[in-house]
């Protein structure tokens, strides 16, 4: 795929190569809707997901179930590095809705380690929902530290840096409707603004 220089400028100039275009990643979510539609149906579950990364992947997703379903969102931060290297996380927004006894399903935008998805997935089943499953955009099992189940995956990724639908570089590249690696001089350029 050639990318739209003129559509996205300085941020399409860092991509190095497309690993995933805006027509496969459609594709896939449409795959995704029609099973989640069919699995939940007659259940009305509980779209929850993590802000920042997920709000594209749960928007395009929402739009593809054809079931009613409702959303929320909890945020969270990590204490430092090596803490958010070890899974622990500290909970900054929390879910609105009450999830006991609703069928949730936890939607998340990269699952690499599963330290953090393990962590906020024993969080809420401390909670008793009737159900809780885990449907992750991309999914990077050579980095996995804890077996985490995943019931509904879109793509198995590289081990390597990856930006573009939802996924950043210190806040930048979300907004690029393929994924794609970066440049080794963006990661330079970035760091020196």
């Amino acid at each position: 795929m050639d990318i739209d220089n003129q559509k996205f400028g300085a941020l399409a100039e860092d991509i190095s190569e497309v690993l995933l275009t805006p027509g496969q990643i459609q594709a896939r979510l449409d795959e995704i809707g029609e099973k989640i539609s069919r699995d939940y149906s007659g259940k009305n579950p509980l779209l929850v997901g993590v802000l920042k990364g997920v709000m594209i992947f749960i928007a395009d997703l929402i739009r593809v179930i054809t079931i009613p379903v409702e959303v929320d969102f909890m945020a969270i931060s990590s204490y430092s590095p090596e803490a958010r290297d070890q899974g622990m996380v500290r909970l900054v927004k929390d879910l609105e809705s009450p999830i006991t006894g609703r069928h949730v399903l936890f939607i998340e935008d990269m699952v690499d380690t599963g330290l953090t998805l393990n962590y906020l997935i024993q969080t809420l089943k401390m909670r008793h929902p009737a159900s809780l499953e885990v449907c992750a955009m991309f999914n990077k099992n050579k980095l996995r530290l804890v077996d985490v189940p995943l019931k509904y995956v879109g793509f198995e990724l590289p081990d390597r840096f990856v930006v573009g639908y939802g996924l950043d570089h210190r806040e930048r590249y979300r907004n690029l409707p393929f994924v794609g690696l970066l440049k080794p001089q963006a990661f330079k350029k970035i760091s020196d603004q």
